[in-house]
Parts: C-alpha cells; sequence; structure tokens
C-alpha cells in the first residue's frame, strides 16, 4: 500500500459515489448511463483539484444492497470507470458493495490499484446472514493476472453486527495471516458514522506491518486524532455539500480538508 502513496507519511482515499447503476431500484433510466459518468466525472475532478491522494468508486446509490452483484451492475460500473479513466490522475480503486469477487473483476478490467471489501467474518446483516469469501476473491485476483491488485479488508462491517466475537484486533491479525489482507480498514456503524477511536488503534497495534485505515466518517475535527493511530483514512460524505452522502462532492471542503491533512503531515515529519 506504502508504494501507491510515495513520500506521504499519511494517505487520504476519498471516494468517488456513483448514481445508481442499471438494474437497482433507484436506477434514473431516463438519465441512463450518461448521466451517471457526467456526476461521477464531477465528482473526480473535484477531488483531484484540491489534492486527495487517490480516488475509490463504490456504488453506495445501489441501494437496497445485495449481497451478489447482478450481471449489469458489474458491465456498468465497469464501463463508468473505464470512460473516466483518461481524467484519472491519482492511484484508484473500486468496491461493489457488496461482493468481493465482483470487485476484484472490475477492478481487473478498470485498471484499478486496490479493492475494498468485506472479505473475511460472518455478520448479521440488514441484507441477511453475509459470509463472504476471501479464498474466491484471492483466487479471482490471481487468475485475471492481478497478484498486484492490492485488498483492503474491511473488518468490521456496516450495516452489520459481526457474529465473530474475537477482539476485533485479532480479526485483523487473522485477516493478514490467513487470507492475505493488503490494508485493515475499520468502519463505523454505518455509511458516514465515525469508527471506534479505540478499535482503530487496537487494529494498528495487532498489525503493525500492515496498513490500517479508518473507513468511515472522518472529518476535519477528527482527522488528526485518527491520523495518529492510522496510516490513512477513506473520506465520503465529509466532502460532500453540508456533509450529506447523497449530495454532489463540494471542492472547498475537500481543500480546508486537505490542507489540515498536510499540517497534520507536516508535523509528523518535523
Amino acid at each position: 500500500m506504502k508504494d501507491l502513496f510515495p513520500g506521504k507519511s499519511r494517505a487520504i482515499i476519498a471516494m468517488v459515489h456513483l448514481d445508481a447503476l442499471p438494474g437497482t431500484p433507484l436506477y434514473d433510466a431516463d438519465g441512463g448511463m450518461a448521466r451517471i459518468i457526467e456526476g461521477a466525472a464531477a465528482d473526480l475532478a473535484a477531488l483531484q483539484d484540491n489534492g486527495v491522494d487517490a480516488v475509490m468508486f463504490g456504488n453506495e446509490n445501489d441501494r437496497p444492497y445485495a449481497l451478489s452483484a447482478p450481471q449489469e451492475g458489474v458491465a456498468a460500473m465497469s464501463a463508468v470507470v473505464s470512460a473516466l479513466a483518461p481524467e484519472i490522475r491519482v492511484p484508484f480503486g473500486v468496491n461493489y458493495l457488496w461482493d468481493p469477487k465482483a470487485s476484484v473483476a472490475i477492478a481487473a478490467a478498470t485498471g484499478a490499484a486496490f479493492v475494498r471489501e468485506v472479505f473475511t467474518g460472518v455478520y448479521a446483516s440488514d441484507m441477511g446472514m453475509w459470509v463472504p469469501d476471501a479464498e474466491g476473491a484471492a483466487k479471482l485476483r490471481r487468475n485475471l493476472g492481478r497478484p498486484d491488485l492490492k485488498l483492503l479488508f474491511n473488518v468490521n462491517a456496516e450495516f452489520a453486527a459481526a457474529l465473530d466475537t474475537r477482539p476485533i484486533g485479532l480479526r485483523a491479525r487473522s485477516a493478514v495471516f490467513s487470507s492475505l489482507a493488503d490494508a485493515v480498514l475499520v468502519s463505523g456503524p454505518v455509511t458516514g458514522e465515525a469508527s471506534d477511536l479505540s478499535q482503530l488503534a487496537e487494529a494498528a497495534r495487532a498489525v503493525p506491518d500492515t496498513p490500517v485505515l479508518a473507513n468511515t466518517g472522518v472529518n476535519i475535527d477528527t482527522v488528526e486524532g485518527i491520523l495518529e493511530h492510522a496510516f490513512g483514512c477513506v473520506v465520503g460524505t465529509h466532502f460532500k455539500v453540508d456533509g450529506i452522502t447523497w449530495n454532489k462532492v463540494e471542492g472547498a471542503r475537500v481543500r480546508r480538508f486537505m490542507d489540515r491533512v498536510e499540517d497534520i503531515r507536516a508535523g509528523l515529519a518535523a
């Protein structure tokens, strides 16, 4: 992971939330794929122009979420990211909620550098019983000729409760040891809500040689405390107009946040 961010002591990955894709209840058939690409392009520009270190494309608007990606969704997300590829100037990743193998397939098709997903564990979730397939995703990565693709493991899923009662530090260590996690992510209970700082610190202590990132709910007031424990964070909601997940990215909010991050990074280097 650190190879993706040379010279950066901490890394900020910004979300490009796609509008609902074909085959999902909120899909805008009148606007079609052109509107999805147009909206994602605007958010991508606002993020890159204001200094984020990487971007990640996600299908947060495909509600209600599914545990198995429909074929039309995989095809559409691949098409959107491919259409935007000439505009991407930073490392990028993808995440198709909540299907690890679909995410790997889209990443391989589009040339992404990393994938974020829930790869391990067993959960009682809004989508029903949730049993991810880390082994299948790792095999697919190999079979698609992308052993370089980094897998970011979210070890405490949003919209779900883990049936695994082990402490989060042990779950993080196990994900690295047994399932080949390239990085570990710690989330809050839902999109836009902060992760537990004590859990983030515990995970970082458990896997000192593996990057640990905060996955949800990071904002300009909390980022310094988070980066004391974590290699980086994923930011989506905070960059949106009025801090609302479903709004468009506001460049001025991104710039203020990244200016704060630059101050933090300078302090760490001093």
